[in-house]
């Protein structure tokens, strides 16, 4: 972001507004998402398992994955000022009903019901800040201040974790705890609410100029774009490698993840607080992986290709899994977190540009909305798996050699199909 441009985007009253929204808003997503991680995982009063580690991370994503593709009908059709400012509204009582729940004692499935409503308002207030960028900043400055705009979010929810993590010092990390910490994070959103307030009702659209279809159709043509999207991935070798490889990554590395959590909450400390501040600090060192490899990718590929680097990367992960893994202790784990981290974002990134620079322009929306959905529910599926083979402490010799075989086959099945090349045709 050059510097003329970033002071060109933050002089205008509307983009200020409209960010201060999203930073509030992101801010209270990571309080609320420690506030849930904490509870479920690290509460002195509740045992954690692999089948609630795994609904958690279900509510978490299933609405990104199912509503994503669906929430620009309704956002072409409502006012987006009118979404962010009532969402938060929303989403407010829905977080302080589900601290009632819990002050109830109910965490059961109206409270997992509870989060997913949450998340799934969350969707809608996203996708809302991001349909109002151009209808406040100039169309020349619209890479800058989206820039700007989303990498401030995701340092406000790393922010609001630190919030949460330290409420939870003050509230503690049982029921009527985390209770508390989900009725600060339903003031913050409130908050956000009314920051929205400040923009004009009709400032940041939509500008319907022309009626728009019918809901129905509209939802139909979403439908049919995805089906369009999949025979496209189904018909292009190069796309259907790439999407298959972050599938690949993402359904292992969600297995991992899931062990990582319980192995922390159970095996690698003595008691809950120690097994959080332990888990932060592996969080912490997964990101600096993943910085590393945002640093890494643009310097290897142009020597090796992009190819090369996804089968490299999935193949280090089998390696990393073996020596670091294999262990099963703390310190090891960590190294493991730092290097799944640069695996991890390394092959993202790679994908991504294989999809931007093959995918022709009238397709690439439609491939990257299929891809949003795999991405997530890949996940999802991973932690399914990991609910009913993982044992409660995490430690399971038998899954890691899965997960290092799948990843070592994974690397050799990839290059092997990357470098044969397609028969010619006449």
């Amino acid at each position: 972001m050059r510097g003329t441009e970033l002071r060109a985007v933050v002089r205008g009253r509307d983009f200020r507004w409209l960010y201060a929204t999203r930073v509030v808003s992101q801010c209270t997503d990571g309080l609320f998402q420690v506030a849930l991680a904490g509870y479920i995982l690290f509460s002195p009063e509740r045992q954690a398992s692999a089948g609630k580690v795994a609904a958690a991370f279900a509510v978490v994503l299933l609405p990104y994955s199912v509503l994503g593709p669906f929430v620009g009908v309704f956002l072409d059709r409502w006012s987006r000022r009118q979404v962010l400012v009532w969402a938060p509204v929303l989403r407010s009582g829905l977080v302080v009903g589900t601290a009632g729940l819990l002050l109830a004692g109910h965490d059961g499935v109206g409270f997992f019901l509870a989060v997913l409503v949450v998340m799934g308002v969350n969707r809608f207030f996203l996708s809302a800040l991001s349909a109002a960028l151009p209808h406040v900043v100039e169309r020349e400055l619209l890479v800058t201040a989206n820039a700007f705009a989303v990498t401030s979010g995701t340092v406000a929810a790393f922010a609001g974790g630190g919030l949460g993590y330290l409420l939870r010092l003050a509230f503690g990390g049982g029921q009527a705890g985390t209770a508390g910490i989900l009725l600060s994070a339903a003031g913050l959103y409130l908050l956000a609410g009314l920051v929205a307030t400040t923009l004009g009702r009709e400032r940041l659209g939509p500008d319907l100029d022309t009626a728009p279809p019918q809901t129905r159709e509209a939802l139909g043509n979403v439908l049919r774009g995805l089906g369009d999207g999949a025979r496209y991935i189904g018909r292009t070798r190069k796309v259907a490698l790439a999407l298959g490889a972050i599938a690949f990554h993402r359904f292992w590395y969600g297995v991992t993840l899931i062990m990582t959590l319980l192995l922390y909450r159970y095996l690698f400390s003595d008691d809950v607080d120690e097994g959080l501040n332990r888990a932060a600090g592996v969080l912490a060192v997964s990101g600096i992986g993943y910085f590393l490899a945002a640093v890494l990718t643009p310097l290897v590929v142009p020597r090796i290709g992009k190819d090369a680097w996804i089968a490299g990367l999935l193949g280090s992960a089998a390696v990393a899994l073996a020596v670091f893994g294999l262990p099963f202790a703390n310190v090891p784990w960590m190294v493991l977190a730092f290097l799944l981290g640069v695996v991890s974002q390394g092959v993202k990134l790679s994908v991504d540009a294989i999809l931007q620079e093959t995918v022709p322009d009238a397709y690439l929306g439609r491939v990257f909305a299929v891809y949003d959905m795999l991405f997530n529910a890949m996940f999802v599926g991973a932690a399914a798996l990991a609910a009913v083979s993982v044992p409660p402490n995490g430690r399971s010799h038998l899954m890691l050699f899965i997960v290092i075989a799948a990843y070592a086959i994974g690397a050799t099945a990839y290059w092997t199909s990357a470098i044969r090349r397609p028969a010619p045709t006449a």
